[in-house]
């Protein structure tokens, strides 16, 4: 439902500049120049512009509908400290543990972005100088969650450990990024005595 929501409100946000852009700002350059200046906008560029409005309201409304939601499963993988509950490393054996199966790869991801307000911040932050420790947080989320999803895949696998566990992130949009953990599940031989 609150997908469907979003969708209305982005293809109204859409139409809505499309036509304001494209139609009515030469609409409104064209009565400048011929001094026509009087009277109020005709509807077509009314409807546009409360299409444009509305459309970001209702995205706004509807994520933050979302957020609310689903927010406590968020803030429950963020917060989740401590050992991620299977033995991972990023090197490609454990000293006295033998590979018995590869299970296969691995993967967890996580797209993070963060407020408007952090993001003004840490531009000031790059005019002044120091580090952006409000990317240095977001990324550290991302980065625990990407791992964490990542675990409850291997284990879904059935697998005793991950190998070979690396990180990649790229930048979707703005201060968005996308954080990927991956590596190879595998099987254990159990501990010598």
């Amino acid at each position: 439902m609150l997908k469907a929501l979003r969708l209305v409100g982005s293809v109204a946000f859409v139409v809505g500049f499309f036509v304001i852009i494209f139609a009515g700002i030469p609409w409104v350059a064209h009565r400048v120049d011929s001094a026509d200046l009087g009277g109020p906008l005709p509807a077509w560029l009314r409807i546009a512009v409360y299409l444009f409005i509305g459309g970001i309201a209702v995205v706004l409304v509807s994520v933050a509908v979302e957020a609310l939601l689903h927010g406590p499963k968020a803030r429950e993988l963020e917060e989740a400290g401590g050992p991620v509950g299977l033995l991972t490393a990023n090197t490609d054996s454990i000293p006295g543990r033998q590979v018995t199966e590869v299970l296969g790869l691995a993967q967890g991801h996580t797209i993070y972005a963060i407020w408007l307000g952090k993001d003004i911040s840490a531009l000031v932050r790059l005019v002044l100088g120091g580090e952006l420790t409000e990317y240095t947080d977001m990324m550290g989320k991302a980065r625990a969650v990407a791992l964490r999803r990542m675990v409850a895949g291997a284990e879904e696998m059935g697998a005793d450990a991950v190998l070979n566990v690396r990180f990649m992130t790229t930048s979707v949009i703005g201060s968005a990024a996308e954080l990927l953990a991956y590596g190879t599940a595998v099987k254990l031989a159990p501990r010598a005595p």
